[in-house]
């Protein structure tokens, strides 16, 4: 008899279960079947960081070289590059301000300069190492000109982690050049 409730409690059990996959089985998708189909519904994404160019030349990014999102960042993945108009492009910038009379954090600086909006800079390399990043936001968030959005780059794969270690000033010319090709064709 005992044998009779257990074989009827998972034939009861079967049922059940399959009338769950029958109606999941008669439901439209909802995911996407890569690579059949891809993702249209995109305005939410969040990537990787970008930069965003200046309006009137796309091959200049908007940064300033204020180093803001590289100081805070947690996970330390951004790494600046810039220089002054008269120095060497090696030298560091390392006497920049945020706002007027105000130095940034971990500056050589002893005393400000001269205020930002009159400082000129240079940037000549911006590294993102997208293995270390958290895609907390923070460097978006607090950039002071919105020189930084998050990428709408779904497919992004590589075979190593070097492959994720992007060059965000090429990556902004590859975008201005790409879209030059697409309006003369």
């Amino acid at each position: 008899m005992a044998t009779i409730q257990k074989t009827l409690k998972g034939l009861w059990s079967l049922i059940v279960g399959l009338k769950v996959t029958g109606k999941e089985f008669c439901r439209p998708w909802i995911t996407v079947h890569y690579p059949r189909q891809e993702v249209t519904n995109l305005d939410s994404y969040r990537g990787h960081i970008d930069l965003v160019p200046v309006s009137a030349n796309p091959l200049k990014p908007l940064c300033i070289v204020c180093r803001r999102c590289e100081e805070i960042c947690p996970s330390g993945c951004i790494h600046i590059e810039g220089h002054m108009p008269g120095e060497e492009k090696e030298a560091p910038v390392r006497q920049l301000l945020l706002i007027s009379n105000v130095l940034l954090p971990h500056s050589a600086a002893r005393e400000p300069v001269c205020a930002t909006d009159k400082t000129l800079r240079v940037l000549d390399g911006f590294t993102l190492n997208y293995n270390l990043c958290s895609l907390c936001g923070l460097c978006v968030q607090n950039c002071p000109v919105s020189s930084l959005t998050f990428s709408q780059d779904v497919y992004l794969a590589g075979a190593s982690r070097k492959d994720f270690e992007l060059d965000l000033l090429q990556r902004l010319k590859g975008r201005a050049g790409s879209a030059k090709l697409k309006h003369a064709a």
